[in-house]
């Protein structure tokens, strides 16, 4: 055999033998890519996003969207090649597979986690979109979890409303670790609660929860730091005069936070927030109205100007790592609060665009 075809044949065995290997060769890298847009003033699957009772509405046009990531299963590995490619393309992302899916956690708990941060994104969006509207939220003290196990295991339940612990009166949920601790390991607190079942069935009326009331008393026990417990977790819940449900399938996570409170605001004033503009969005929003950072937001833009958004309101923590690097024709808004959104919607219907907050360049 000639030495040239012999070099050659050497060298295309060589590289079926690398394909082979990069086939069957796990990586532990995820990818992440654009996932599906949605307007929050329009409809998922035949029915409206946003479905408020109990209040006027007022039509609505344009977009607001909110935005999405796919990501690769928390069970799936990567194989070589694929991790490669997956680099190579624009319109992805490989990141290690421990970013999205920390040791220890099983998918089913990252997918537990994810829905209750996409409820708890929603009850924010709904609290700071009637702050900005001066729409009066009543607020309760109340147990978010129980630990297993715990002290408190069987007698304290989620969504039990702590109106006091040894009968002084709670008016933040971080007086309740405060009260626990003043007592020694082996001590008993004393909860005076309305038990969830009373307290969810006043607020689907609309009503604040005022009782009846049990006085709970649980033994306390020592945690590793020695601060006297009891194993709950104590959360804020909020009671609205009027109902505002979001039916919006397959997505969790709390990334969708400002553009729901700024469809809701939407709909329930007169003034048209986007004047028929495509707005696309991300960001977590607290209770006040402050606007948090995301993940994904490479691919977000991606996704937001393929469905054909003009506008993207962006996270300004989130500014620096797309700034250099986003889709042409879509311009970068930078928002801190949804006071910052709601002006700078303003200068978007009213074609003022020049003065919009862009996103700073990297130096």
């Amino acid at each position: 055999m000639p030495r040239r075809t012999a070099t050659l044949l050497a060298s295309l065995v060589m590289l079926i033998a690398l394909i082979c290997a990069g086939l069957v060769i796990p990586v532990p890298y995820s990818e992440m890519y654009p996932g599906p847009t949605t307007n929050t003033l329009g409809e998922d699957k035949g029915e409206p996003v946003l479905q408020i009772s109990g209040h006027k509405t007022y039509p609505t046009s344009g977009n607001l969207n909110m935005v999405t990531v796919r990501v690769t299963g928390a069970e799936y590995r990567m194989n070589l090649l694929e991790a490669v490619y997956g680099w190579l393309k624009h319109d992805s992302i490989v990141v290690p597979h421990k970013i999205l899916y920390p040791e220890g956690q099983t998918a089913e708990q990252s997918d537990q986690q994810n829905a209750e941060e996409f409820t708890q994104s929603l009850e924010s969006a709904k609290v700071a979109a009637f702050r900005q509207l001066d729409i009066p939220v009543g607020s309760q003290t109340v147990v978010a979890s129980v630990v297993k196990d715990a002290p408190a295991d069987g007698k304290l339940h989620a969504g039990d409303v702590i109106k006091a612990v040894d009968g002084t009166a709670i008016k933040a949920n971080t007086d309740v670790a405060k009260l626990v601790t003043k007592h020694k390991p082996g001590e008993r607190a004393v909860f005076t609660v309305i038990p969830a079942k009373e307290a969810a069935a006043a607020q689907k009326k609309g009503k604040k929860p005022e009782g009846p009331t049990k006085d709970i008393a649980v033994t306390t026990a020592k945690s590793k730091d020695g601060r006297s417990i009891v194993g709950i977790q104590a959360g804020i819940d909020y009671t609205f005069p009027f109902n505002v449900d979001i039916k919006l399938a397959d997505v969790s996570g709390p990334s969708a936070g400002l553009m729901f409170a700024l469809g809701i605001i939407d709909k329930l004033t007169p003034e048209d927030l986007t004047g028929g503009k495509f707005v696309a969005g991300t960001g977590t929003i607290d209770a006040d109205g402050k606007v948090g950072p995301i993940g994904g937001i490479a691919m977000k833009v991606v996704g937001a100007r393929n469905k054909g958004a003009e506008y993207f309101l962006t996270p300004k923590d989130n500014c620096p790592a797309v700034v250099d690097d986003h889709p042409d024709g879509l311009r970068l808004v930078k928002v801190d609060t949804i006071r910052d959104a709601l002006t700078s919607l303003e200068k978007i219907r009213k074609g003022d665009t020049a003065s919009l907050p862009s996103c700073p360049a990297n130096p």
